[in-house]
């Protein structure tokens, strides 16, 4: 079952050989594309090893990981759009928690999807490793936006 042209007209970054990198954060250049199965619920797993932002008291560079989960409902982010916008950070300055929240309330409002959580796993900086965890669920997902979130504590 192939994409129809009407499916994939608003992806406009994938293929684009002259891609151009914004150096400071833009929600703008994320994308979507239906979701062909949305009366299933499956997870959807996102891993960015590279992830970089700065200080924004030393503008000193920060480095971590960033994974991102999601149950899509109709929309699905499309993965380069995502990539350039996880680039985008580059130059932003806030503090690893700020990041999280955002990168999880951008993609909340873009896709609208059952349930969606972004993790950072941060390098350490003066000796300590920050790894903050936001999420989100829709009413039906509630108990996991809680199990998830007590899970992370227990992992940490």
């Amino acid at each position: 079952m192939s994409r129809t042209d009407d499916e994939l007209q608003g992806i406009t970054r994938l293929g684009d050989r002259h891609t151009v990198y914004d150096y400071d954060y833009n929600p703008g250049v994320l994308e979507t594309f239906p979701n062909k199965h949305p009366e299933n619920e499956y997870l959807v797993t996102f891993n960015c090893p590279e992830f970089t932002t700065l200080c924004p008291k030393t503008g000193q560079p920060d480095f971590g990981k960033i994974i991102i989960n999601y149950i899509p409902r109709e929309r699905m982010v499309e993965s380069k759009s995502l990539k350039l916008y996880l680039f985008s950070f580059r130059n932003h300055g806030d503090f690893h928690e700020d990041c999280v929240n955002i990168i999880m309330k951008d993609l909340v409002r873009l896709m609208d999807p059952r349930y969606l959580e972004v993790t950072g796993i941060f390098t350490p900086r003066g000796g300590i490793s920050i790894y903050p965890f936001a999420n989100y669920g829709d009413p039906d997902h509630q108990d996991m936006v809680r199990q998830r979130l007590l899970a992370s504590f227990r992992n940490s």
